[in-house]
């Protein structure tokens, strides 16, 4: 593969409307995860691990804050002139619209594939939580001089209905693709399971090229629902089975074959479920695979007391004396007061938690202030009346205008270190 010329496209403008109010005023790959990363790291973590560096991000919905942390955190070489992550806005070339769909996205930027001659183009997503060596998907698709080669999940059948289906034979070659089917099509090798389709792809050049422009033709915009059906029939489309592919670095405890979409708020918050414990589902520290992000410059987290348990605090937060914290995510920048106590919470950056307020099952966006003696959590028609309270019993408060955390430290309004 190192002798393969590959560019990237990774599809980054999604609205994220079942993320609200979350993606209010970001989009959906931008969403923070974790305690110092968002969502699009880990596809961009992916690539360049794969050793593909040329990337296109292709952003459209409330992009300043995706198109802020690339600049920042996405500076992968100023003197190599192949490696870069570049920011993409819809740039109309095919007329007066935004992107209309997946292809119509690519198709609107074919001139950047024309400009490198490229061997191979992939195509992935950016809303999903997952490790993956893309190199072993690129050999696979070699080796079974594929056309187009399609990531594909393993899922228990009773769960198939939910995705679009792939339907392929022992080798991976693909016969047909079933949209949400109520009787999917069950793998060759496990009738227990069928092949759901995780949106990424890889192309050769010139079939990709041509169906791109034919599409067009056509007035048609999107892989899943009209290029792969329309190159199914003269065309050469696999399905790479992601359940082998090998990440170095995995511990026994995790989940070899992770993937989540983190589609709406219960997702999200069940994932980052996932990232703590002694033993995590998914451990974010592997030095052979590493999740990139921001190069943040603030100092560590500082404790003068309390109780923390299963928790993951985020650099230059401060934690003062009785509070007590319990399967919790704090990120960077943030203040917890004396006496407050968080029970399985997602407190994101910039944010102060003043004394005695007391939070369970909330996720608190950036720049808040929570008010001293603060109960949330506990009514779920009470704090339906100010927040969003999901179906699981999660509260979301939405982001705020203003930084409290550096007020009694260095007298200002604002994080010190912000991103």
């Amino acid at each position: 593969m190192n002798n393969d010329r590959i560019i990237a496209f990774v599809m980054a403008g999604g609205q994220g409307a079942r993320l609200q109010p979350l993606t209010s005023a970001r989009s959906k790959p931008s969403v923070p995860f974790g305690s110092r990363y968002r969502i699009v790291d880990f596809v961009l973590s992916n690539l360049v691990n794969s050793q593909i560096q040329t990337i296109y991000l292709l952003v459209q919905y409330k992009s300043q804050s995706l198109i802020e942390h690339v600049r920042k955190a996405w500076t992968i070489s100023p003197l190599l002139q192949s490696q870069f992550v570049t920011v993409v806005p819809p740039q109309m070339r095919s007329g007066d619209h935004w992107f209309q769909g997946t292809a119509d996205a690519v198709h609107q930027n074919i001139n950047l594939i024309e400009e490198h001659r490229p061997d191979l183009v992939v195509v992935f997503g950016a809303d999903h939580i997952y490790r993956m060596d893309i190199r072993q998907m690129v050999d696979f698709h070699k080796d079974r001089q594929a056309d187009v080669t399609i990531a594909a999940l393993p899922v228990p059948l009773r769960d198939a209905s939910s995705f679009g289906v792939i339907a392929a034979n022992a080798q991976g070659q693909i016969s047909a693709f079933e949209e949400k089917p109520a009787h999917p099509t069950p793998l060759a090798t496990d009738p227990a399971q069928a092949y759901a389709s995780m949106g990424n792809y890889v192309f050769n050049t010139d079939v990709l090229l041509q169906a791109l422009r034919e599409t067009q033709e056509a007035g048609e915009t999107d892989f899943g629902h009209h290029v792969l059906p329309r190159l199914l029939q003269t065309h050469r489309l696999f399905a790479y089975d992601f359940a082998t592919n090998i990440i170095p670095g995995i511990k026994d405890y995790e989940d070899r074959v992770y993937w989540r979409d983190v589609g709406n708020i219960d997702a999200y918050f069940d994932a980052h479920k996932d990232v703590l414990g002694a033993q995590p589902t998914f451990d974010m520290f592997n030095p052979e695979w590493p999740v990139f992000s921001s190069s943040y410059q603030g100092p560590v987290a500082r404790i003068q007391g309390g109780e923390i348990r299963n928790s993951l605090l985020g650099s230059a937060t401060v934690i003062h004396e009785g509070t007590r914290i319990t399967n919790s995510i704090i990120r960077r920048e943030t203040v917890i007061e004396d006496d407050v106590v968080l029970e399985n919470c997602i407190v994101m950056d910039y944010v102060r938690v003043s004394r005695g307020a007391h939070l369970r099952n909330v996720i608190v966006d950036r720049h808040n202030l929570i008010e001293a003696g603060e109960r949330i959590g506990f009514d779920a028609e009470k704090d339906r009346q100010r927040y969003t309270v999901t179906p699981g019993g999660v509260t979301v408060i939405p982001a705020g205008r203003v930084s409290y955390f550096a007020r009694d430290i260095r007298g200002t309004g604002r994080g010190g270190y912000g991103e």
